[in-house]
């Protein structure tokens, strides 16, 4: 495909008008203001149009599509008690599949070229993300209290499995990380021997951090007087790459720790805000160098999968954490959506628009009365794009959602299923 006199978000995420970007297999096989004479297949008109690198959700639960709105105004203790983990219980993987498709057209649909996805059900999860064709990195979780060492647990046999049968499959678009569900639901033995594991395995770790006050006050009292990332850090989570999900409550020497070891901290504004979490401090984690992605959390606790959404409010946040009007740039907030989200996935081959990159990319239609006057584009795009003005969305050069339509699902079927599968979980509560 080549798309023509269209706008472009270039690798350093500034704005450069009527461009021409050519796409070959792949990969994105040329960018500039002068039209190419190589033929590229189809020419798409990006007259009115900008095309940015896909959006990287980079921490969800994509079968939660099935709690959307099940569980309101609760804390989070009572919501996970409850309300969620019975509703988990209950659920099969014929029930989990339409449901993580669904979530998979939501995410097309807005955008998102990309997930990292913790949960259980990995089988029927792998199968939707290959049949659809959406990039992932998928880890199935860890939970012990009882101080297993982590290759005496059954989830060992499954992460097994996984790495060997999915790991890098459809031509890398599927990945498999290692998932800890976090300090508060796992032992030292557990976390130490998964640490450890992990590490021989050669994979990523994906793991909440510090989500809420009361997690931080409780470890600390577990751990003489560790915080969560203190914790984790001591028994060798850390050495692995790691993506830390929420960091609402970091303090102290966490903020430093996190940077030392390149964690990545997967920030989730609207679900940490949707459940009363707080609201994590952007500008320490600027300051100390840590790299920060965007992440939706589950539609249990947002309510969507619209990353529009939560790079917005990721923007507006950090201005509301300190009172202060001038916070983190338009270009960063959609660095961290895209670029920040691929690299915490270990995917430096994308998430960005250049020569030699992955076309994973997203068209969106800014032609709206919501995005004119233009005074500056970028800045249009966090504070008055909306994720309905997406048209287009390429993985791998593949055109994985067009104008209504997604070639490798049927989304009337996924809507159905998914509407049936929750009556009937909700019939055996």
């Amino acid at each position: 495909m080549l798309f023509t006199h269209i706008g472009v978000v270039d690798e350093d995420f500034a704005f450069q008008p009527d461009c021409f970007v050519g796409v070959r297999g792949d990969t994105i096989a040329y960018v500039g203001s002068e039209e190419p004479t190589d033929d590229f297949g189809e020419r798409y008109d990006g007259s009115g149009k900008v095309l940015l690198p896909g959006l990287v959700n980079a921490h969800s639960h994509a079968p939660m599509t099935l709690m959307r709105g099940y569980a309101e105004n609760l804390a989070l203790d009572e919501w996970l008690n409850t309300m969620i983990f019975p509703f988990e219980a209950k659920m099969t993987d014929d029930e989990v599949y339409p449901a993580t498709v669904l979530a998979i057209a939501e995410m097309l649909r807005f955008g998102t070229t990309s997930f990292s996805d913790m949960y259980y059900f990995s089988d029927t999860r792998a199968r939707a993300v290959l049949e659809t064709g959406i990039k992932c990195n998928l880890c199935d979780t860890l939970i012990d209290f009882a101080g297993t060492p982590y290759a005496e647990l059954a989830v060992s046999k499954v992460n097994d499995h996984l790495w060997k049968a999915y790991h890098g499959g459809n031509g890398g678009r599927l990945l498999v990380d290692m998932g800890l569900h976090a300090e508060y639901t796992s032992t030292p033995t557990s976390v130490r021997t998964f640490a450890e594991a992990t590490a021989e395995m050669g994979l990523r770790m994906h793991v909440h951090v510090s989500e809420t006050l009361k997690e931080v006050e409780e470890c600390k009292a577990r751990h003489n007087g560790l915080t969560p990332p203190a914790y984790l850090a001591s028994l060798g989570v850390f050495d692995n790459p790691t993506t830390a999900a929420h960091c609402v409550w970091l303090e102290g020497d966490d903020f430093a720790l996190l940077a030392e070891k390149g964690v990545v901290v997967a920030t989730n504004p609207v679900s940490n805000a949707k459940l009363g979490s707080g609201i994590a401090n952007e500008r320490a984690l600027a300051a100390a160098g840590v790299c920060v992605a965007i992440g939706t959390d589950s539609v249990a606790s947002n309510n969507n999968l619209n990353m529009w959404q939560d790079l917005n409010m990721y923007a507006l946040l950090a201005r509301a954490h300190d009172c202060n009007p001038v916070g983190i740039a338009p270009a960063e907030v959609l660095r961290c959506a895209t670029l920040n989200g691929a690299l915490a996935q270990g995917r430096p081959e994308t998430g960005v628009i250049a020569e030699g990159k992955r076309a994973d990319l997203c068209v969106v239609d800014v032609d709206v009365p919501w995005m004119q006057p233009v005074s500056d584009m970028v800045t249009n795009l966090v504070y008055s794009a909306q994720g309905s003005d997406v048209v287009l969305t390429m993985v791998d050069g593949q055109v994985l959602y067009r104008d209504g339509e997604w070639p490798t699902l049927d989304i009337e079927r996924a809507q159905f299923e998914t509407a049936r599968a929750r009556e009937a979980v909700l019939a055996r509560l």
